[in-house]
């Protein structure tokens, strides 16, 4: 409830398992391992005799000791259970609360704004074919590539099997005059659908398959124009939230890619549905895919095992761009004919998806050195000029998306994305996905009402620690300062640490030392995989730096640098982009000549193994810091107020020169 969807599950299975089966959103972000939170629904009991229904307490397992741990640290209300923890013993009814339902995430993948050259790799063809003959014997498909020669100039056309049983009744109800769609790759041309009489509407979709949203967009292939654009959460989501849990869980269970492998088709079908209705377009138009994904999604989305994948020497099954029929991935939403093209993966941990921001975002030029980063679970890095480039993929895990924040969340109204905090008073001020307003401005309760405030989403995360760090309540060394508890109330202790409260609405949110901690991790590993370009390329400082991704394009380019989430760099030239990996795989989509330029432009990237570099420990360490431990930003301190070391501190330079101090707050 209240959705009303019911069915029959096995004793023994997860509620969590049993309402993603019914299509039912229930959040989870920590793979159902007991650790989020975000699963939470509540148990009915009683006769429910319009569903004939009698749910009794004994029907639901007992509390276990994932739940007893979670409600140890964190608040689970008496009524409340766990649902990836709760287990089905008989017959339950099951409320959703409103405040998960309401925090379904919000895929923001926008299809950016890119003039791109149409040269499609398929394209429609109207011809006028000559009728059977008794002193012509010739079959009607001969009559038909015979045409496409005469009237086209095209030759050696194969056509595809499925379109062979149909060919005779297209020809006849189109009264001989018909429109086929013939596929051009480097090696052949096929014809890979038909239509009776003319036929002008030719469409394909651009997918990036991300570890935590897949976004697709609908495309114009006569015009180039993006007709609808929609995403989902990754179903895969339940078997791990990072990469190498979901490689994990095909490691400890047996056909465990199987499940991936069709929880991933499943979603990615759904979402070509969902943008076909919305544009009111028929499956049988869409003729033409272009896929992106990191290298374990690649693997899974095309049925491989990922296992090899989870350790050195990291191999791919396949790194080449692949064309496949869209019937053989499994993707009844588009024509039966329809080509798949996938991007090549750049490395074992740089895939498709890296490929497409190199080819949408990568250096333009041999004048200026630039750093891509495209921000998610798993970032891909990409640096250099025209004539060199590195690329690599660092580990941040999923604290950039909430998984490891207390009060994290994923983008959905009513979650913070922006927070400011008063150097003086430390009083902070919020606003929230749905509303443009700020707390503190006249309206923002009223406007906020239906949703409320419920949690700290991506970009939240990262301006509330920057912020926080220039306000003096955090030290370089990411130490939560627990001295200002006694003049300040938004500084509280938790335990021998201490908190600050950010928020003290319906949902208490605090910014716990723990969360510090796990940002640091997650931005220390990216700043790591940056350094470690940069020394290959032997340069101290890079000239633009473009954030990508979805994610990406919501951070302030100030507070990804006075995080320390990359390099320091002129605040002029460092911009979000957008998402990069789909406006690849759109140009990738509307002109193949952008396939073989990518195709090109991997075999010439150097890749780096992170993992395998002696030096990334060394700039991890120093990334803990903030912004950075040892690097320095001239460029940030033009336009930040940086706060200085304490004389004596662990991070305070020892080199005799003075330096500013800190200063003190009233008391």
């Amino acid at each position: 409830m209240p959705s009303g969807r019911r069915g029959n599950f096995a004793v023994g299975t997860p509620v969590l398992e049993a309402a993603r089966s019914l299509g039912v959103y229930v959040e989870s972000v920590c793979g159902g391992r007991g650790i989020c939170g975000r699963c939470q629904v509540t148990p009915a009991f009683g006769a429910f005799a319009k569903h004939g229904i009698e749910a009794k307490p004994e029907n639901v397992s007992e509390v276990s000791s994932t739940e007893q741990r979670y409600a140890s640290k964190r608040s689970l209300a008496a009524d409340r259970r766990l649902s990836c923890s709760t287990q089905i013993l008989g017959d339950m009814v099951i409320d959703v609360p409103t405040d998960a339902a309401t925090n379904r995430q919000m895929v923001r993948k926008r299809a950016e704004v890119r003039d791109i050259a149409r040269d499609t790799a398929t394209r429609l063809y109207y011809i006028e074919v000559e009728q059977p003959r008794m002193d012509e014997p010739r079959g009607d498909l001969d009559r038909v590539l015979e045409a496409l020669t005469r009237e086209w100039g095209l030759r050696d056309v194969r056509i595809d099997y499925p379109l062979l049983p149909r060919i005779q009744k297209i020809l006849r109800k189109g009264d001989w005059k018909i429109t086929v769609a013939v596929h051009h790759d480097a090696q052949e041309s096929t014809l890979t659908a038909a239509w009776p009489g003319f036929h002008e509407t030719l469409y394909g979709v651009a997918i990036d398959i991300g570890s935590t949203t897949i976004a697709c967009h609908l495309t114009d292939l006569m015009s180039g124009e993006t007709v609808a654009s929609s995403g989902v959460a990754n179903p895969q989501i339940r078997f791990g939230e990072d990469l190498m849990s979901r490689v994990s869980y095909v490691m400890m269970n047996e056909g465990g890619e199987v499940a991936l492998t069709d929880a991933v088709r499943g979603a990615v079908g759904e979402l070509i549905e969902r943008v076909t209705t919305e544009a009111g377009v028929t499956a049988e138009d869409i003729v033409e895919g272009v896929f992106v994904a990191n290298p374990v999604m690649h693997h899974l989305f095309l049925g491989i095992d990922p296992t090899e994948l989870g350790g050195a020497p990291f191999a791919l099954a396949a790194s080449q761009a692949l064309t496949l029929p869209a019937r053989e991935l499994g993707l009844a939403s588009m024509n039966v004919g329809a080509r798949v093209y996938l991007l090549p993966c750049i490395a074992g941990h740089v895939g498709a998806d890296a490929a497409a921001v190199a080819l949408a975002e990568g250096p333009s030029s041999d004048d200026e050195v630039t750093l891509v980063v495209d921000v998610g679970t798993n970032a891909e890095i990409i640096l250099g000029t025209k004539s060199r480039t590195y690329a690599a993929s660092s580990p941040t895990g999923p604290a950039f998306e909430g998984a490891e924040i207390s009060c994290g969340q994923r983008a959905a109204p009513g979650a913070i994305e922006r927070v400011r905090i008063d150097r003086e008073t430390l009083e902070a001020r919020v606003k929230v996905i749905g509303s443009d307003l700020w707390s503190n401005e006249k309206g923002f309760e009223a406007e906020t009402k239906e949703f409320g405030v419920t949690g700290l989403c991506g970009s939240g995360i990262i301006e509330v620690i920057a912020e926080m760090f220039l306000s003096g309540i955090i030290t370089t060394d990411g130490v939560i300062n627990a001295g200002l508890a006694e003049t300040s109330e938004r500084v509280v202790m938790d335990g021998r640490t201490a908190s600050y409260v950010l928020w003290t609405g319906d949902i208490e949110m605090r910014i716990t030392q723990g969360d510090v901690r796990a940002i640091q991790l997650a931005k220390a590993a990216l700043y790591a995989g940056c350094r470690l370009l940069m020394d290959k390329m032997e340069i101290a400082k890079v000239d633009r730096i473009k954030l990508a991704g979805a994610f990406g394009n919501y951070i302030d380019p100030k507070y990804a640098l006075v995080l320390g989430l990359v390099p320091d760099c002129d605040l002029a030239k460092v911009a979000a982009v957008g998402n990069a990996a789909g406006t690849g795989a759109r140009m990738a989509l509307l002109n193949r000549g952008h396939r073989r330029e990518i195709e090109e432009k991997v075999r010439r990237i150097e890749k780096i193994e992170t993992a395998l570099e002696a030096r990334f420990q060394e700039h991890f360490v120093y990334a803990m810091a903030l912004p950075n431990k040892v690097e320095p930003f001239p460029e940030l301190a033009k336009v930040v107020d940086l706060p200085a070391a304490e004389p004596g501190s662990a991070d305070a330079p020892n080199d005799g020169a003075p330096r500013r101090r800190r200063r003190r707050r009233p008391t």
